[in-house]
């Protein structure tokens, strides 16, 4: 079985240049985006021996959902440029492996579609607090109408973060994957207000213009207030960073929070989420919220010592986009599949059978390991 690394080397040979450098970027001078990674490797493992029993059980619950695997796919962007079936093929490749696809409300193909592709699958609907309020309960409405399971609202963009890296052509990736086959641009703002039909009319400039700005509405917590009022599904807030902003999200209403720092695409010099995951656990402790984490991860060991660190579940997004570019939906599945392998041979060699079993006894900063020789 391949590993992430060769995945993300298969998936530069098979994709146009633009378009990796479109999932690649991060913003700033990408500290966030390099360091979401590194951080791992700074965790070394206490692993406890003569105790597994070679028969792991890695099923968990999500907000009371049964799952087979703790992790599922983000909410990316733009997936039309990996394949033409999008988002409906990542749905496809969730279902086979019994976990959550995340589906981004700046996706390229219909809610409606990504619900039929998968009809059996575990889906959650990604969206910002635009500036228009109509777009958000459009989105919002629609998924609930056709059996998403939850609402995840990001809330770490007040404004779009600044990419200095060169070569990215800002929205120009957006514009090259407009048109055409299943993918579209911007299909679920559609019929929300008359302005979003004035801009498609203007040409797709205009209409990514359009959207771009919508996501820049410096939301305040009070907006999510109104956002229980359009939808019973629970709410689950993305881009918690702080032990404060957890509580505050709890306060809100939030039944799950995902640490997350947007891949390093919005504020540069962030920590890596794996850092500062123990603080948001503790701060939570005892609250009934669950606590998710995405970034940085690219194999089974990252997984585990992020639910080593309190995570409930955590998810990937660039890597099940490279493999969505190569194989579509069974390059999906494929990805999952080999972060399953590598936990359960990693849970293994840490003495573990469930995931019951796993805390913080298994890991260590190498900041705290003392030399002596």
């Amino acid at each position: 079985m391949p590993s992430i690394d060769d995945i993300e080397e298969l998936a530069r040979e098979k994709l146009p240049d633009w378009m990796m450098n479109y999932y690649d970027t991060g913003t700033g001078d990408e500290q966030t985006v390099q360091d979401n990674k590194a951080a791992y490797k700074r965790l070394r493992f206490m692993p406890r021996i003569m105790c597994a029993d070679g028969n792991q059980n890695l099923s968990t619950t999500v907000l009371g959902r049964r799952v087979r695997i703790p992790i599922g796919v983000s909410p990316t962007a733009l997936q039309g440029g990996a394949h033409d079936r999008a988002e409906m093929a990542t749905a496809e490749g969730t279902e086979r492996c019994g976990t959550v696809m995340v589906m981004s409300s700046w996706s390229q193909v219909r809610i409606e579609d990504v619900a039929n592709s998968a009809p059996n699958g575990i889906k959650w609907m990604q969206t910002y607090l635009n500036l228009d309020r109509r777009n958000t309960r459009n989105i919002v409405e629609r998924a609930e109408r056709c059996g998403f399971e939850a609402i995840v609202v990001t809330v770490d963009s007040p404004c779009v973060g600044i990419r200095k890296k060169k070569g990215y052509q800002g929205g120009d990736q957006f514009i090259k994957t407009l048109k055409g086959g299943a993918a579209r641009g911007f299909v679920n703002y559609e019929g929300a207000a008359d302005d979003i039909a004035k801009a498609r009319a203007s040409g797709d400039p205009k209409l990514f213009k359009y959207v771009w700005n919508q996501s820049v509405s410096y939301p305040k917590w009070r907006e999510i207030e109104w956002l229980k009022t359009v939808t019973r599904l629970p709410l689950i807030m993305k881009g918690i960073m702080t032990a404060q902003n957890a509580k505050e999200a709890v306060a809100v209403g939030a039944k799950a929070i995902i640490v997350s720092n947007h891949g390093g695409r919005q504020l540069d010099g962030l920590p890596a989420t794996i850092e500062v995951l123990p603080e948001i656990v503790d701060a939570l402790r005892g609250s009934g919220v669950e606590i998710y984490m995405d970034g940085g991860i690219r194999n089974g060991s990252d997984v585990m010592k992020a639910l080593s660190l309190g995570a409930k579940f955590v998810f990937v997004g660039r890597p099940a986009v490279w493999e969505l570019g190569v194989k579509g939906a069974d390059g999906v599945a494929e990805v999952l599949q080999i972060l399953e392998n590598e936990l359960k041979v990693t849970m293994t060699l840490c003495g573990c059978t469930r995931l019951s079993d796993i805390d913080r006894s298994l890991v260590i900063h190498e900041s705290q390991m003392k030399c002596k020789l």
